[in-house]
């Protein structure tokens, strides 16, 4: 399983003039907390930045930015995450702990493909583990399926010492 397997493809995204408001209503309306800020460009619109819902508490509110007036540009600075959609999971999360972010971008041949966080790598993990799980289950039924039960024993009682009781 890759990156792009699991990826979010539908990406929400803003113009990176949009007012924090602007941006804090896209994500309500999308039940998401996290954007895509992008720019226009001769060849089209282009990836500038993220802003998450943490953002927009953290950098802006708790800093008293009016956000009738911030551009949701402001807040999104800095290097984009951005991993190939082939990568794995393990490759995934060793970009996310390096570069200390908990979304990444996805490209395919330069194009965004879409975001994988944090929830979605558990996600996947959890069915990854739960399918081992369900393997195992299913071998152990396999084997009382076809094996002849032991005759019964009678069961030994053990006792414990009361100093040994927490």
């Amino acid at each position: 399983m890759n990156i792009g397997d699991i990826c979010t493809r539908e990406v929400v995204s803003a113009d990176r003039k949009s007012s924090l408001q602007e941006a804090a209503t896209l994500m309500r309306e999308h039940h998401v907390g996290t954007l895509l800020v992008s720019e226009n460009s001769p060849e089209g619109p282009q990836a500038v930045g993220i802003v998450t819902d943490r953002d927009v508490v953290i950098e802006a509110i708790a800093h008293g930015l009016d956000a009738t007036q911030t551009e949701v540009g402001q807040l999104a600075g800095g290097k984009l995450a951005v991993v190939p959609a082939h990568t794995t999971i393990e490759d995934a999360i060793a970009t996310m702990r390096k570069r200390g972010v908990r979304r990444l971008l996805v490209s395919d041949d330069g194009k965004l493909r879409g975001v994988v966080s944090l929830d979605d790598l558990l996600a996947a993990l959890a069915r990854d583990m739960s399918n081992l799980a369900q393997a195992v289950r299913s071998g152990i039924e396999r084997e009382a399926a076809v094996r002849t039960p032991p005759a019964a024993r009678p069961i030994r009682t053990i006792r414990i010492p009361a100093h040994l009781i927490a």
